[in-house]
């Protein structure tokens, strides 16, 4: 089938107008009349991902992050980023990124889901139509209340993680659990108003996370891909269940960097 109506299945599920205003998703690379029969899904377009999807024999690469997000004055071979613009078009794969569209209309129930949150509601609303509210993050109940070291081993077990890093007094007791995958600095102010005990996100800084605390919120910084890795396997399943036709293969899961 063709790029553009793998890209009217997508954006069925996922318009493009749920995104953030400051957002770019879409086709960013490539043919929207390209010929698809396999696409390769990662979390980000890095040069590592590109020739992977380029050994796949992939014909579309779908990505969380979207490759191109401050604009370009020029695409050559001179620049690390349109460097890999000039390789995919020279590859002949087409290139969609999806973002905070797929952020408030996917990450933010799967991720409450994934972490056995109840009694959910939007952590950071972006938009309320007759319909109900979307936005960023989840906040809801635990099933029982935990410490917060416990309720660390609990979010490293969930997400499949080997480390986090933790603000707060690891015996205070948590029972109320807000989730914000990606960068939550934002979510800091969004989980203390709606009654968080602890926010789950990534890439929190010392201040963020020491004014928190004083605030009454512990953070559990799980990672920016730790927190949103989760994009991959659940858009495999989507593109399978919705087009059954197409071959898709998806990244391994590597994490950015290690903890020694």
């Amino acid at each position: 089938m063709l790029c553009k109506e793998i890209m009217q299945v997508i954006e069925a599920a996922y318009p493009k107008s749920a995104a953030l205003s400051f957002d770019n998703v879409g086709l960013q690379a490539g043919r929207a009349g390209k010929e698809v029969n396999k696409v390769y899904l990662a979390l980000d377009a890095t040069d590592q991902v590109i020739e992977a999807a380029k050994s796949a024999g992939a014909d579309m690469l779908i990505t969380h992050h979207p490759l191109i997000f401050s604009p370009l004055k020029s695409v050559t071979d001179e620049d690390f980023v349109s460097r890999r613009i000039v390789k995919l078009i020279q590859s002949d794969i087409s290139y969609y990124a999806m973002h905070t569209n797929y952020d408030v209309l996917g990450m933010a129930e799967l991720s409450g889901k994934i972490l056995g949150l109840m009694d959910t509601e939007v952590l950071d609303i972006t938009s309320d139509t007759d319909e109900k509210p979307e936005g960023i993050g989840r906040v809801g109940s635990l099933a029982a209340p935990m410490t917060l070291k416990e309720c660390c081993v609990y979010v490293k077990e969930r997400l499949k993680l080997g480390s986090v890093k933790v603000f707060g007094d690891m015996e205070g007791e948590v029972s109320t659990l807000a989730v914000s995958p990606g960068s939550g600095k934002s979510a800091v102010r969004p989980a203390i108003e709606k009654g968080a005990d602890v926010l789950v996100t990534g890439d929190i800084g010392h201040h963020d996370g020491l004014d928190a605390v004083e605030q009454g919120l512990s953070i559990i910084d799980a990672g920016h891909y730790g927190t949103e890795y989760i994009f991959i396997e659940d858009m495999k399943k989507f593109l399978e269940k919705k087009l059954p036709c197409l071959d898709v293969v998806t990244a391994p899961v590597v994490h950015p960097f290690q903890v020694f």
